[in-house]
């Protein structure tokens, strides 16, 4: 099991409906996406190209704080609200799709432009099998 699967498991309330393992997925991979997304922006800082990766720096510190901000919502179920919770998971998917857009467009030159674009488009799909479990 998984620290996020445990802390799912252990909570003493109804979930409300949420399926568990949609919710499971799409936690993880808001956490790796951010760390993704952060470990990319750091990897471009470090490149001869930084101003040309300007872009590419900005959108994945705005994706990963989306991406932080969406887990930690979904990792509080007291007073649970759909719509809120709706809202973040559509924002972070638009986010991801942004930002690995970026992110792809400089993969065939920086090898941690492509490993985070995987991340992104990992962690876009989550959000949005989410939302459509949400109904």
């Amino acid at each position: 099991m998984t620290t996020v699967k445990d802390m799912l498991a252990t909570y003493p309330a109804d979930l409300g409906g949420v399926d568990p393992n949609k919710l499971t997925k799409c936690i993880e991979e808001c956490i790796a996406c951010a760390q993704a997304c952060t470990a990319c922006a750091d990897a471009c800082l470090s490149e001869g190209m930084v101003r040309e990766l300007a872009k590419c720096i900005r959108t994945n510190m705005d994706c990963a704080d989306i991406c932080n901000a969406t887990a930690s919502v979904l990792s509080r179920h007291t007073g649970y609200d759909a719509k809120i919770t709706r809202a973040i998971l559509q924002a972070c998917a638009t986010a991801c799709t942004a930002c690995g857009d970026e992110c792809a467009a400089h993969a065939d030159t920086y090898e941690h432009c492509r490993v985070c674009a995987d991340a992104l488009r990992r962690c876009e799909q989550a959000c949005n099998d989410l939302i459509q479990a949400l109904g």
